[in-house]
């Protein structure tokens, strides 16, 4: 079996070189004669190189060595040995690959059908959440701090400010091609793959890989009081209480904004609204422990 590694920034030596003695592995510096990619790295990582690993159709192990790892934890890789255990049983024959879906983010509209190549050079894959609004800020915010802090809460520890300084602003969103609503004042729009973006924070409880839909949370504008008693208990799927709190399923979701508004994915920067969501469906093949 050829397999070909993508490291991401940070520590990544130790479980490299644990794979690296794995065995009935050959490593290749090429990538598209590789059976198999394995990403070093967090969410990120991954989500910089999804397009590549979707487009050559081969398997992917994760291992877990970034600063959110939500991934990872979504297909129950908690840490660089249980994906080490995944991977020898996977390269001697243990057949254990999940395929699963994966979320697409389009900028809009296009309505011109020769600009087809340009829009699918504009899509964008993402593995764990996207997010427009609070979430958005609270993730430039992390993203600015050192590496060693961001892996060590530093979603959480940037959210303060951004949960006093934000200002809701208001927000149109249109599901499953429904008509369009009118803009409500708005603090954030995540849409899901995964229950849980941030490093922890189960913005969609219900969210699943696999099934065929992306889940979507948006949380409506409330006071900075509501804000500081609310943020605690996304990180245990508790806010969905709150009457200020919508959540649904979709598999296609537009958003809107009367100015544009910054869109990240995986923690990352993509684009700006206006913005389009909608599923992949068995877009990715996964390695996973069973």
């Amino acid at each position: 079996m050829n397999a070909a590694a993508i490291l991401g920034p940070g520590n990544v030596a130790k479980p490299l070189a644990s794979f690296q003695r794995a065995a009935h592995t050959q490593w290749t510096s090429l990538i598209e004669q590789a059976d198999a990619i394995v990403i070093f790295g967090g969410d990120g990582t991954i989500h910089h190189h999804l397009r590549t690993v979707v487009e050559l159709g081969v398997p992917l192990m994760v291992v877990p060595c970034g600063s959110g790892n939500d991934f990872a934890r979504a297909l129950g890789l908690q840490s660089p040995h249980d994906s080490l255990a995944a991977w020898q049983k996977f390269a001697s024959g243990g057949g254990n690959v999940r395929t699963i879906d994966l979320g697409v983010i389009q900028p809009f509209p296009q309505t011109d059908p020769a600009s087809f190549d340009s829009f699918n050079a504009q899509q964008h894959y993402f593995c764990c959440a996207a997010g427009v609004g609070l979430d958005a800020k609270i993730a430039r915010r992390a993203n600015a701090l050192p590496r060693w802090i961001r892996a060590h809460g530093g979603y959480g520890i940037s959210a303060p400010r951004e949960l006093l300084s934000f200002q809701s602003f208001p927000m149109r969103i249109c599901s499953n091609g429904s008509g369009p609503g009118q803009f409500r004042p708005t603090l954030v729009a995540a849409v899901a793959n995964t229950s849980t973006y941030g490093g922890g924070m189960k913005i969609a409880p219900q969210a699943r890989l696999d099934d065929g839909k992306l889940d979507f949370c948006i949380v409506r504008d409330m006071n900075k009081f509501e804000r500081f008693l609310l943020f605690p208990t996304v990180y245990f799927g508790r806010h969905l209480i709150s009457q200020k709190v919508e959540y649904e399923q979709s598999d296609h979701i537009s958003i809107e904004t009367e100015s544009p508004f910054d869109v990240y994915a995986d923690g990352e920067y993509v684009c700006q609204t206006p913005v389009t969501f909608r599923v992949a469906r068995h877009a990715l093949q996964v390695i996973v422990p069973e």
